[in-house]
C-alpha cells in the first residue's frame, strides 16, 4: 500500500469515525405563547432561555445536529421572565453567550425560524432521531401535554429505547401517550381525580417542577392559578416522582431511556447526562 493509499484510508477511518460520533437530537418546544390559567386569566409565557439554550448549546458544542420542530410548525416563543442571568448562576457573560446563540439559531424568527411540525417530523420518519429533548417554561402545559403527533413520537422512542430528556414543564408531556390524554387533562383541569390510566412511562422514577416550587411560584402568575400542577398530573398518571431537599436547586433523574430535571437549575446537567448518552 503506498503513502497516498494509506493517507486516503487514515482519512475515510476519520471521517467514518467523526460522522459515527454525531447524533441527530430532536428539539420540541410548545407553540404556545400563553397558558390559560383559573378564572379565564393568562399568563404570558413559552419556553426558558437556558433550558432549551444549555442543553442545546453543549449538543452543538460536542458535534450534534439539532432538528428544532413545535406541533405545529409556528416559531417558539422565548419567556421573557426568563430572559435573565439569575437562571445563568448570575453569569451575565453566560446570559449574553446564550442570547446570542439563540439570535443565530433565529429559533424565534417569524420569518426565518428552522422549525418544522410534528407532522412533518413523523413523515419524514423517527428513525432517523438518536434522542429527544423536550425543555420547559409553562407554555408544555398549554399544548404539548395532549399533543396526538407528540405522544406517537415518544411511544415510538420508548419502544426504541431511544434517550427522551425534558426539564421542569417539560416532563409533563409525557403524557401525551396516555390512550386518551386529553380526557385525562380535561378531568385534571375540572378538579377531579381522573382514573389510574394505561401509560407506559408507568412506575418510572421521574422528576419534574414540584408543587413546592410552584406553590412558591405564585407570584409570577400575576394573581392567577394554574388549573393543576405537574408533579400531582404525573403522579395520578403513574409517576414516581423524586425532588430535592431544597426547592430551586439542581435534580435529575435516570430512569431507563428517560433523563428528567425537576427546575431550571436542573437544565444543565440534563444537557450533560443527554451528551454523555450520545457517546
Amino acid at each position: 500500500m503506498n503513502l497516498m493509499t494509506r493517507l486516503a484510508a487514515a482519512l475515510a477511518l476519520t471521517l467514518a469515525a467523526t460522522g459515527a460520533q454525531a447524533a441527530n437530537v430532536l428539539v420540541v418546544l410548545s407553540d404556545e405563547n400563553h397558558l390559560d390559567l383559573k378564572d379565564g386569566k393568562v399568563l404570558p409565557t413559552g419556553f426558558y432561555l437556558n433550558e432549551l439554550m444549555q442543553p442545546v448549546k453543549l449538543l452543538l458544542d460536542a458535534g450534534h445536529e439539532v432538528t428544532f420542530a413545535t406541533p405545529q410548525g409556528r416559531a417558539p416563543t422565548v419567556d421573557a421572565s426568563s430572559v435573565t442571568a439569575a437562571y445563568f448562576g448570575n453569569d451575565a457573560a453566560q446570559l449574553k453567550l446564550h442570547k446570542e446563540l439563540l439570535e443565530k439559531l433565529a429559533l424565534t424568527s417569524p420569518t426565518a425560524s428552522p422549525v418544522v411540525s410534528l407532522a412533518r417530523i413523523e413523515q419524514q420518519g423517527y428513525a432517523r432521531f438518536d434522542a429527544v429533548y423536550i425543555p420547559g417554561g409553562h407554555a408544555p402545559m398549554q399544548d404539548l401535554l395532549k399533543s396526538p403527533a407528540l405522544g406517537r413520537l415518544l411511544a415510538d422512542f420508548h419502544q426504541r429505547n431511544k434517550t427522551t430528556a425534558l426539564v421542569c414543564h417539560g416532563p409533563i408531556a409525557l403524557l401525551s401517550t396516555l390512550p386518551d390524554a386529553a380526557g385525562f387533562v380535561a378531568k385534571l383541569e375540572a378538579g377531579t381525580t381522573p382514573a389510574t390510566p394505561k401509560w407506559i412511562y408507568r412506575g418510572y422514577q421521574m422528576t419534574v417542577i414540584s408543587n413546592q416550587e410552584e406553590e412558591q411560584a405564585k407570584p409570577l402568575l400575576g394573581g392567577g392559578e394554574m388549573k393543576f400542577y405537574p408533579q400531582t398530573a404525573l403522579q395520578r398518571a403513574g409517576a414516581k416522582f423524586t425532588s430535592n431537599t431544597t426547592p430551586w436547586t439542581g435534580h435529575v433523574v435516570v430512569d431507563r431511556e428517560l433523563i428528567t430535571g425537576q427546575n431550571p437549575a436542573s437544565a444543565l446537567e440534563v444537557g450533560q447526562r443527554l451528551v454523555e448518552r450520545l457517546k
